[in-house]
């Protein structure tokens, strides 16, 4: 159906579970399993948009039990080319704080036994030296408020950091700290989507600020405060996203024969 097509999509984080006013919900099958939920599709400042949350629509998933392969699949077979992922993050140098939003360009990833790859046979090696879209990345960092750059360092979780882990990642120059990010950015990659991710600090991880840990219930409250500042980010940032073609997102697999299927 015409309607259940899509050219950007948004994968919600924790605390971030709906986006779209009057959407349909489009239920996708793919070789890889079930997304975290149906797809909503949806408008946006008249661009047609697709809506995940990444943990499903109650918080099912926890982040190393997410089916990355199946969520990205499932927006890649509705026709989406762009993919912005808001993600709530810790934060672990002085130049951030709770409440700023920051746009990596960089991120390490430290997560062990999940599924971040399609390719299953032959030789197809991703480039991935600059693991986000740099169009996507400058859109969103051109918003007012927005800080551009810094790595971000990907955990398995879902337990928070001991404080000599966050204090050795603040060491090695990382500024955030997050559980789901990695495997989406290169499974994007993988199917030639450009994708960038907005990331909200919701606490100083637990090596940051002397007697200070993280706890859960901190961070929902703080990404729940911040909800509506995002999706009105998000809605501007849509309303003006560069047109796809030619990025070196897609690009990057001109002229090699891929061992998996695109839709």
């Amino acid at each position: 159906m015409t309607s259940s097509r899509a050219e950007i999509a948004v994968i919600g984080g924790s605390g971030f579970y709906a986006f779209l006013e009057a959407a349909e919900e489009v239920s996708v099958e793919t070789p890889y399993g079930a997304p975290s939920a149906p797809v909503a599709v949806g408008e946006v400042a008249g661009r047609r948009v697709a809506f995940l949350p990444r943990h499903g629509r109650h918080h099912e998933f926890p982040p190393h039990l997410i089916n990355n392969r199946a969520n990205l699949w499932a927006l890649r077979s509705l026709g989406v080319r762009q993919v912005l992922a808001p993600c709530a993050v810790g934060g672990l140098r002085p130049e951030v704080a709770p409440g700023d939003l920051v746009v990596p360009d960089q991120l390490v990833d430290r997560t062990t036994g999940r599924a971040r790859t399609f390719v299953e046979r032959g030789a197809v090696h991703l480039p991935f030296a600059d693991p986000y879209c740099p169009r996507l990345s400058a859109a969103l960092g051109r918003q007012e408020g927005v800080r551009h750059g810094g790595t971000m360092v990907v955990i398995d979780g879902p337990r928070f950091s001991t404080r000599a882990e966050s204090q050795d990642y603040a060491a090695r120059g990382w500024t955030l700290v997050n559980m789901t990010a990695a495997a989406e950015a290169a499974l994007a990659r993988e199917l030639r989507m450009c994708l960038a991710t907005v990331a909200l600090v919701t606490d100083m991880d637990a090596g940051v600020e002397p007697q200070q840990g993280v706890r859960q219930q901190d961070v929902f409250a703080l990404f729940a405060a911040n909800v509506e500042r995002l999706k009105t980010l998000l809605a501007r940032v849509i309303e003006s996203l560069p047109d796809p073609a030619g990025c070196t997102c897609d690009t990057w697999a001109d002229g090699l024969e891929l061992t998996y299927e695109i839709p």
